[in-house]
């Protein structure tokens, strides 16, 4: 007996991954980081980091909390250098929470200070890199230097096309998906309308691929409110290193260990 096909439902998740990119990976030893760089085909089009540990490596050190921020910083300019030689072509930092806004007043504005600096001072080196700087977040709600010294980069690094580096700065994501409902709302578009592909196209990250990777430093293994729309598919990699010590031998090990796992998206 023949049986009748079967009833799918109209608004099944949509592929979250490119059909180009389906090929699959042999379930084996992840290869010697000799091998790297990685085939095109087999990189992330999108790293999600969440850089984890600036203050534990502080105390480890007996410096100010302040101090590991700074050493954060500094890790983030070869990271991204990395990211450009290896062809990456999407990062996105999470830089500052909207639950960080809990921490001390000293702490803030020391955070906030050494994003007006870091941005200032690497400008125009990121913009001779080719990269493109785009802010995921509430940038009205940044303090009024903060958020000129923001927008003065997006200008300046508009025409970056080798790596585009999205800032979570004043990020998370469930306000992200509160602005995003909010956005659709205000359109006037109506209920049946709203799907997946219209809340994504509402997102701060509005036309970019979804992240394939996600690394979270410094031994903790949650998303903690970041990219949790996006991140349905992502891989998730940890390490226990803290995010000052995370150089570019430990991202090319999280490219590996991306490149060894077989991802089926359900089939």
């Amino acid at each position: 007996m023949t049986r009748a096909p079967l009833a799918r439902p109209t608004d099944a998740p949509p592929a979250a991954h490119d059909p180009a990119r389906e090929t699959e990976r042999p379930a084996t030893d992840a290869p010697a980081a000799s091998s790297l760089p990685l085939p095109r085909e087999e990189l992330p089009r999108h790293v999600a980091i969440i850089m984890d540990g600036n203050r534990r490596w502080a105390r480890q050190r007996d410096l100010s909390e302040l101090d590991g921020h700074a050493a954060g910083v500094e890790a983030i300019r070869e990271l991204l250098r990395h990211a450009v030689r290896r062809g990456v072509p999407v990062v996105t930092l999470y830089a500052f929470s909207r639950e960080n806004w809990a921490r001390s007043d000293e702490e803030v504005t020391g955070l906030f200070g050494l994003l007006e600096a870091a941005v200032r001072s690497e400008t125009a080196e990121l913009r001779a890199q080719g990269v493109r700087i785009r802010l995921l977040g509430r940038l009205d709600e940044l303090p009024p230097a903060t958020r000129a010294s923001i927008e003065e980069a997006l200008d300046a690094t508009a025409g970056g096309d080798r790596l585009l580096l999205n800032i979570a700065f004043n990020y998370a994501g469930r306000t992200e998906l509160v602005d995003a409902f909010r956005r659709l709302a205000s359109s006037g578009v109506s209920a049946d309308e709203i799907d997946e592909a219209a809340i994504s196209a509402s997102l701060y990250t509005a036309g970019l691929p979804d992240p394939d990777l996600v690394i979270r430093t410094g031994g903790e293994q949650r998303l903690s409110n970041f990219l949790i729309w996006q991140s349905a598919y992502a891989e998730f990699y940890t390490c226990e290193a803290l995010w000052p010590d995370f150089g570019p031998d430990a991202f090319d090990a999280a490219l590996l260990e991306f490149a060894r796992r077989n991802r089926r998206f359900g089939r």
